[in-house]
């Protein structure tokens, strides 16, 4: 039976924290999808078509491209799009414990729709402290992202205005 996980996020945009997690779940699973979605919660600096071709550049330049695909899932539950792919795992990448507050859950939630299990993978310690909204910041007022990002990602915002 192939194993195949969902690495979900806003992904606005993508960091190095989180290609580092879609690097090492590649590694422990047949099929990796990495999903692009909707929160309703947060104001998007991205388009979605933006953020899956930066994922997709940044997976690119990692060497890892052949073995995860990226999409976008914006309408119903990500569990929903679990079930479309047959994937029975999601793996979240979790920084501190007000991540894992936050996340539990929901990754209850989906057990008990979907049968979909969760798995937590913590960051490099290098990269603990990047966040998408920190790179956002950090960009609008003319710093330098290259450290928190994938080289795609800081050509694109080099080239970009950020509110």
């Amino acid at each position: 039976m192939q194993r195949i996980a969902v690495v979900p996020g806003s992904f606005d945009p993508v960091t190095r924290g989180h290609l580092d997690v879609i690097e090492r779940a590649a590694g422990l699973y047949d099929e990796l999808h990495v999903v692009v979605v909707h929160n309703p919660d947060k104001n998007a600096l991205l388009p979605i078509a933006q953020r899956v071709s930066l994922i997709e550049q940044s997976i690119e330049e990692a060497g890892i491209a052949g073995r995860v695909v990226v999409a976008s899932w914006s309408m119903g539950l990500l569990v929903d799009y679990c079930t479309d792919v047959g994937a029975t795992v999601l793996v979240k990448g979790i920084r501190s414990q007000v991540d894992v507050a936050y996340e539990t859950p929901m990754a209850i939630v989906n057990r008990h729709l979907a049968g979909v299990e969760t798995v937590f993978l913590l960051p490099d310690p290098a990269n603990a402290h990047v966040s998408s909204s920190l790179v956002r910041q950090v960009s609008a007022l003319g710093g330098d992202v290259t450290p928190y990002v994938p080289p795609a990602v800081a050509d694109f915002l080099a080239g970009a205005r950020i509110p």
